[in-house]
Parts: C-alpha cells; structure tokens; sequence
C-alpha cells in the first residue's frame, strides 16, 4: 500500500464536538506492533475530561432523542459515505496501529460501511405494537425510546468493526455514544470522531475518550448518567464489569472471548477441512474472540487430518502486515507473547506434542500446532489470543459434541461433514452463541445476531438486535371514556 496516513503529531480526546487539550492530560506513545516505532502521540483523557464528556453527552441527547428518523439516517448514510471514501486511510491505520493483515484491514474497513448503513435503515424501524386490553373501551400499546447515555469499551483486536457495531446503533437509537478504546488502538477509534465529525454529527452526541487507566472506565459505571455500558474483551474485566453493573444497576451487554471448536467428522472433505480449520484460527494472528482454537477431529481421519494441517500451516506466510500476501502479522504486545510462550511451554512439559511453530521475533510468531492436549494444561481451558491451535482425536459424533461443550465458554462453533443429519444435531446441542455448518467458527455478519453462551457474555450485537437493547420499552395507555371505577 503506498498511501502515506498523514498521522497528527498529537491527538486528544474528542469531547463535546473538539479536539479537547488541557493540562492534567498524560501522554502515551501510539507504537506500531511490526516494527515498534512510535506512531503518534496521544493525550489521554483525565477525569475531568470524563466528567466534561458524560455533561456534553446528557445534554446534547436530549435534542438528539427527538430528532426524526431520517435526520439520523441522512448522518448515518453520510457516515458510510465517508468511510467509504477514506478506505484506504482507515486500512493504513488497522495496519500501522493493529497490526492487521492488508486482507483483514481491508475486510474491516468494508464491515463498518455496512454497519453504518444497516443501523441508518435500522432508524425507521424502532416500532412499538399495539395488544389487546383486559379492560373494555381502552387502547394499549408500546413505544421504543432511547436509553440516554450508551458508553461502549472496546478491544484492540477489530477497532473498527467492534466499536462501529456499538456506536453506530447506539445512535441510530437516538442515544449519545462515548467511547473508550483500548489503550493500544487510540488513534484508529479517534478515526470515528473525523468520520462522524464531518458527516455532521451534533457536538456532545459522540466523545472518544483514550485512556489507560481502567479505573476511569470505572468511573463510567457508577455515574448515573450513563445508563448502559456494552463490552468486548476478556472474560475476566467482563466478570467485573458484570459485577459493576449489578452493583450501579446498569444495563450490560458483555461479549467475552471464546475457547471456538470446530468439528471435524469422518466424512469431511480432508482438503477443504484443513485450509477452513488454518484460516478459522490463524485470521487476524489468532486475537479473534471467535477462533476455532480447538480442532476435533473424528478418529478414521484425525491421522490423516494432522499431518496435512501441519503440512498446510508451514506455508502460512508471516511478516510484515502492509504487504497483500502475508497471512500473520504481529501480536498486539510483548504479554502477548509471554502468554504463547507459556501456554506451550507448559502444554509439552505436561505431554502435548508441538508439531510446528514457535517465536519470529520481536511480536511475530509462527502458527503453532498442538495435540495430544489434557484438562490439566492451561491451553486446554485459557483463550491464548495467539496463533496456537490445539487438535483433539474424537471416537465418534457422540464423542467430538461433548468435548465441543466442556468449556467455560460459548461463543461460536462450527462442523464440517457432509451427514446433515449430524450437522443439524449439532445446531441444535452445541452449547455456542453460533454455529456454522460446513464452516469453521469465524463468522461475522452485520445483519445477523452476534453473542455469547456460557461465560462468552449475554446479549446480541448487529442490526435490530443491538436497538432492542439499545432502547426502552414504554408502555402507554388511552381510555376511551371514562373508566369503570370500583369506588
């Protein structure tokens, strides 16, 4: 890619329709996963800048709530626009700052234009029903109206996916956004501030809060003026997030990682199984929530299996993340490396058997193979987050679905066979938020519900679902007359 991102020597939060610098704001450096050079300085939002956004956002919300549907719509569809035409810029910036693959960041990019588009047309269709009344001579029905103040936390692995499918529909809704971003992905969320900035967007509607320092997320739930926080990360800042919400009564819809099988029966085609397994958990250096990090694998095949799956995963090229035929970029920082390193250093002292893989340098690791994997090795339960797969032998159909189901998790899933009766077993038993038959667990689709089982989180993401927790339901009542009265 040789378009050069005009990167700003400094960025700041984005609150109340500014840019806003002010002294008690501390500097990090944005660094650039591949090659470790800094990219950009950014301020990071202090807790008076907290308390300045969440008063920008209750104020500008009341105006926003009762704008009509196609005024959102028109921002929205502009929004897309907008996007669409900054493509290329927007990939630079996954690249530079996530170290997203060329393909994934492009992919990206493409998910958030139809995201905003979705949630445009999503405006005219926040409806209420009418219902028959019990009591004679009266008119009953609902309305949809919005929340007040949504705050969306969003991860560093899909910044721009996972962040336009909480903000995009949280304004559509007729609520006010803000967002705080991981600490490694900065400068792309401050991306959806120039984006909705210029589509016009009403100051105070939107703020982009960077900071590091997850106490001032915190902060976020106790105020009583935010009135629904939705997450993405790991299971154990959900878990306290979730704990939090309870606490301060706030309405919480956590998306919590994954431990993804994907199935693999008798009757499976080999090849198609082994580039679908490859692609399902090395897309994206395995930080996908929904990687298919356990492959189980129907006994008649699972000799065969392994052998081409690691044949297949050496040809995995690895480097540099700008150039269009590398699959596997760098992991996002060095804990990430350190956790890899352990879960397979502690995997083979313990038996497993490491076919392939191991560390680059710097943030770059191979893809890594493991099998012969027991419940007492870390990686059998632990989302590693890194490119490591863990393959398991099944005696049967019977056999492959409950060690599907023994985990903490259940976020998505997949089965690759040609017996549908099997297939649609599974659909039905797999204990996972999502099932792909004929297909591995990474699958994502603005238009379809995404969410979790189990300990990957509640609540669904995307299109009509994310407005229905998004909103309110308000149930309104009009006689006809006068009432019958016992006294």
């Amino acid at each position: 890619m040789k378009l050069k991102f005009d990167y700003k020597k400094v960025y700041a939060p984005y609150i109340n329709g500014e840019y806003l610098e002010t002294d008690d704001q501390k500097t990090i450096d944005s660094i650039n996963p591949y090659n470790n050079e800094v990219i950009a300085k950014v301020r990071l939002a202090s807790p008076a800048n907290i308390q300045t956004a969440l008063e920008s956002a209750v104020e500008a919300q009341k105006t926003w709530g009762v704008t009509t549907a196609k005024e959102r719509e028109a921002i929205l569809l502009k929004a897309a626009d907008i996007a669409e035409r900054r493509r290329p810029e927007l990939a630079k910036a996954l690249i530079d700052e996530g170290g997203n693959v060329f393909g994934k960041a492009m992919y990206e990019v493409d998910y958030i234009v139809s995201t905003f588009r979705i949630a445009a047309g999503q405006t005219r269709q926040i409806r209420g029903e009418t219902m028959p009344a019990e009591e004679p001579n009266r008119i009953s029905f609902t309305y949809r109206m919005p929340l007040g103040v949504v705050v969306g936390i969003g991860p560093f692995n899909a910044p721009l996916l996972l962040n336009s499918k909480k903000l995009a529909p949280a304004i559509a809704a007729g609520n006010s956004f803000i967002l705080k971003p991981s600490p490694y992905t900065p400068i792309i969320a401050l991306l959806f501030a120039e984006i909705f900035h210029e589509a016009g967007l009403p100051k105070g509607v939107l703020s982009v809060l960077p900071t590091a320092d997850e106490d001032l997320g915190d902060t976020l739930f106790s105020d009583p003026r935010t009135n629904m926080i939705t997450f993405t990360g790991s299971a154990k800042v959900g878990n306290k997030l979730q704990a939090l919400a309870g606490k301060f009564q706030k309405r919480f819809v956590p998306e919590l990682g994954g431990k993804s099988p994907l199935v693999i029966l008798k009757d499976a085609d080999l090849d198609y199984a082994v580039r679908s397994a490859a692609f399902g958990i090395f897309f994206n250096q395995s930080q996908v929530c929904m990687a298919n990090s356990r492959i189980i694998v129907e006994d008649p095949i699972y000799d065969d299996f392994i052998e081409a799956f690691v044949k297949h995963v050496k040809t995995i090229k690895v480097g540099d993340p700008s150039k269009e035929d590398t699959a596997v970029g760098p992991l996002i920082s060095k804990d990430a490396i350190k956790t890899i390193e352990s879960h397979i250093e502690d995997a083979v002292k313990k038996g497993a058997k490491l076919h392939v893989g191991g560390h680059v340098k710097d943030q770059m690791w191979n893809p890594s193979v493991l099998s012969e994997v027991t419940p007492d090795m870390k990686v059998f339960d632990d989302e590693t987050f890194a490119p490591l797969v863990s393959v398991y032998r099944a005696k049967d159909y019977e056999d492959a679905l409950a060690m599907a189901n023994d985990t903490y998790y259940g976020l998505s899933s997949g089965i690759i066979t040609n017996d549908l009766q099997k297939a649609f077993d599974f659909s039905l038993r797999i204990e996972a938020g999502s099932v792909h038959i004929n297909d591995n667990s990474f699958d994502d689709d603005p238009n379809a519900p995404f969410g979790g089982f189990k300990g990957s989180g509640h609540g669904k993401e995307n299109g009509q679902y994310s407005i229905e927790d998004m909103t309110q339901l308000k149930w309104v009542t009009v006689q006809l007359g006068e009432r019958p009265l016992p006294f």
